[in-house]
């Protein structure tokens, strides 16, 4: 009897801590895929142009890479840079509706190889290449890459005066 509770206390015991070890190893895998990444000041250009980090997710490489250019983007816009690099802070539109307000503008201005491409370059300074962030992450169906990018901030600033979403 006393062998038969020993052994079933064992193995209850292992059963307890594989469930532990099995559900801690998964959260882990699956949640590095999911975290939010937050667009990062890498430095500033003699001309003003700020270089960043913009992170996206997409069903694959391309998709991934094409949103976060646009993110990167969208942050200097309308979020600011929150970093202590030498980047400038502030966004671009400082109204916090705009988006909303102006939804169709910027639904056809980020649209895939929309006007948003004048605005931002490759890391290097040309328009064909995009430093992408070596590691990658995923979760499901969806992947997530960095993309270091200059953004062209007074252009971008000219561009919204000119089209009348920024007063002068």
């Amino acid at each position: 009897m006393k062998k038969i509770t020993l052994i079933l206390g064992t193995i209850f015991s292992l059963a307890i801590l594989s469930t532990v070890i099995t559900s801690c190893g998964s959260t882990q895998m699956r949640g590095a895929g999911n975290y939010t990444y937050e667009t990062e000041c890498m430095g500033v250009e003699g001309d003003g142009s700020q270089t960043v980090k913009g992170w996206g997710s997409g069903r694959n490489r391309e998709d991934a890479v094409e949103q976060a250019k646009k993110n990167g983007l969208s942050d200097v816009l309308f979020k600011g840079i929150r970093s202590n690099k030498g980047c400038n802070m502030k966004p671009i539109l400082f109204d916090s509706n705009i988006r909303e307000k102006k939804e169709n503008y910027f639904n056809a201005f980020f649209a895939d190889s929309g006007p948003y491409m004048e605005f931002i370059t490759g890391e290097d300074g040309s328009d064909l290449h995009f430093s992408v962030v070596a590691g990658r992450k995923k979760a499901g169906d969806q992947v997530t890459y960095g993309v270091i990018i200059r953004v062209q901030r007074a252009k971008l600033k000219d561009r919204m005066i000119q089209d009348q979403i920024l007063p002068k």
